[in-house]
């Protein structure tokens, strides 16, 4: 069982749903700035921890070490999570995953394999495992999926050469990827991604954008 906590939308009808994973040694204390700066009254959040301790906060799994063990571990916890949302009634069609670091690499492992279309996947300064493991046991809803990756140029953590190396490799095996870059290092760059996610978010619940706005993909 993970440990989770529902932030309601200031529209108590909404079945809108965001789960928000966070990165290594971080909790879900770390996200609770997030349903105010996102501004979306229509959209509850889902805090989650991740199962294991680290140095006061948590992680999905071990690090450093291979990713793979823990990361699949947790994504069976976090299919038990979205299979019991589901059955309070927040259907993954109107459900978004979002996850920074660590909890992006698991916004994409279980977006990409949990057997229901979600609204949208929103990963930031995370990477991919195992690309080509991933499209192997992606599931048949995978290549249906709307994925927002974002990444800084000057991350220390995870340099972005690699990270874009996956996400082409993803692309290439059919996955719908839009890619933003930003000047930033191993963190969330303020309103100017805020209002990339947000837009992005918000057009994936069929909400739209702004008059005279529009989102654009950058190329690996």
């Amino acid at each position: 069982m993970l440990t989770s906590e529902l932030v309601p939308a200031t529209d108590k009808n909404s079945h809108r749903l965001m789960v928000v994973l966070h990165g290594l040694g971080d909790s879900m204390d770390g996200y609770r700035w997030m349903p105010e700066a996102m501004g979306l009254p229509w959209l509850n959040y889902l805090l989650v921890n991740a199962p294991d301790d680290y140095f006061g906060g948590y992680s999905w799994f071990d690090f450093p070490g291979d990713p793979a063990p823990g990361a699949a571990r947790s994504a069976r916890l976090l299919f038990e999570l979205l299979d019991a949302q589901r059955a309070k009634g927040f259907p993954t069609e109107e459900t978004a995953l979002f996850g920074f670091s660590q909890g992006c690499l698991m916004t994409v492992e279980v977006g990409l394999r949990y057997p229901h279309r979600f609204a949208a996947l929103v990963g930031v300064s995370g990477w991919v495992a195992d690309p080509a493991a991933l499209l192997r046991t992606a599931s048949p809803v995978a290549r249906e999926q709307s994925l927002l990756l974002t990444h800084g140029r000057f991350d220390p953590l995870l340099p972005i050469g690699p990270v874009r190396e996956q996400v082409e490799q993803l692309r290439k095996g059919g996955i719908q990827v839009e890619w933003r870059e930003f000047p930033k290092e191993h963190t969330i760059a303020g309103e100017a991604e805020l209002g990339v996610i947000r837009d992005f978010v918000r057009g994936a619940f069929g909400e739209g954008l702004p008059d005279g706005e529009s989102r654009q993909s950058q190329p690996c």
